[in-house]
Parts: C-alpha cells; structure tokens; sequence
C-alpha cells in the first residue's frame, strides 16, 4: 500500500498553518519588534500572534524576563485587529510629524490595557469572551484586574502585546498558548487555550 503524496503534502501545509498562527507574526507586528523561537518578543512597538481569536472564549498567558531587581510599568496587554505594514508606516509618520500622544485607537492599542510593577518571571494572564457581553480580562499572577478590563470591542482579534521604546533592553515577553506550559489558571473552565481555525479544503 503506497503513500499519498498529495495527502501528506497538505498535512505538511497544515502543520505549517498551525505552527504559524501559533506564533507572533512578523509581517502584522511592529518592525522594532524582534521575534525569539516562535513566541518571545523582545524590542519595541505592536507585537500580534497570528491566530484570530474565533472561539467564544479562550485564555492564554505572557510571561516576563527581566533583569533580577528591575520593573517595568509600561507594556500593554490584550487584543488588537489586524495590522499591516502601511499602518506602521502611517504611525512612524504621524509621530514624525510631531503629533503628541496618538490617541490608541490610530496605534492599535485601543484594546490593550497597561499593567503596573511587572517584573522578572511575573505571569500576565489574558481572558477574552465574545458572546453576551465581549470581554477583556486581565490578570496579574493569578490576580484578577478588574479596574483595567476592556468591556467592550468588535471585530476579528488577534492576542497582542506592545513593548515600549523606553523598556529595559533585558526584557524579553513570551507568548504562552499551550495550556500545559500555563503557570495560572484560567478564570473559568470555558476559557481554554486559543484553538487554531483550519481551512476545509
């Protein structure tokens, strides 16, 4: 009994299409951001995953390398839309340009949220629900941040975080997707780790 060539092509290709939604993607993300392995951000600026949110509710956790003593306050968590290299370019002139504090929703951080007094190996965990009433929460080592949750947003969301200009040149933010490399537990038993959506051909 031979192989199928074609059927082990397209497995080939799915495999791929996983492992690249599964990772941050560099065309939608910032070119200050720079990419470890798959899912480690270091640099500045936007940094997406490349895995549509799609399910009605999913969970999935940053973690945070530092230098031992130091903190950072100014990363900001969560979910943003799709991005592509000419929205960069439109930020980079606009900033250029002299304007002052581009409001979030021209940055693409309209709905990420700012979470204070992070430091080395702390646990940012993310929780997103579509049906009822479309929620962002958000919560810092297992601690629920009720104050910064983002009640409402529309769209197709991609996992997102953004990296200041001015963050300490040790830090280093990893993407976690699979439930069994989570350090906290998701609020609920809905929230599950983020499924990739695959085509039928």
């Amino acid at each position: 009994m031979g192989y199928d060539d074609g059927a082990l092509t397209k497995e080939s290709e799915l495999v791929k299409q996983d492992t690249a939604q599964k990772s941050i993607n560099i065309p939608m993300s910032s070119p200050g951001i720079k990419v470890e392995g798959d899912l480690c951000a270091t640099g500045s600026g936007l940094a997406l995953i490349g895995t549509a949110l799609e399910q009605d509710a999913a969970y999935w956790e940053f973690h945070i390398s530092l230098p031992v003593g130091k903190q950072v306050d100014t990363i900001l968590f969560g979910v943003s839309t799709k991005k592509a290299r000419k929205f960069y370019e439109e930020v980079k002139y606009d900033e250029q340009s002299g304007e002052e504090g581009a409001p979030s929703e021209t940055n693409g951080t309209e709905w990420m949220r700012c979470v204070g007094g992070i430091q080395n190996d702390d646990v940012i965990g993310i929780a997103i629900q579509q049906s009822d009433l479309p929620m962002v929460q958000f919560f810092h080592n297992g601690e629920a941040l009720y104050d910064i949750a983002v009640n409402r947003f529309r769209g197709i969301v991609y996992p997102s975080v953004c990296l200041p200009a001015s963050a300490e040149k040790g830090l280093k933010v990893t993407a976690i997707v699979a439930e069994n490399k989570f350090q906290q537990m998701s609020p609920a038993a809905k929230f599950g780790p983020i499924i990739v959506a695959r085509c039928i051909v």
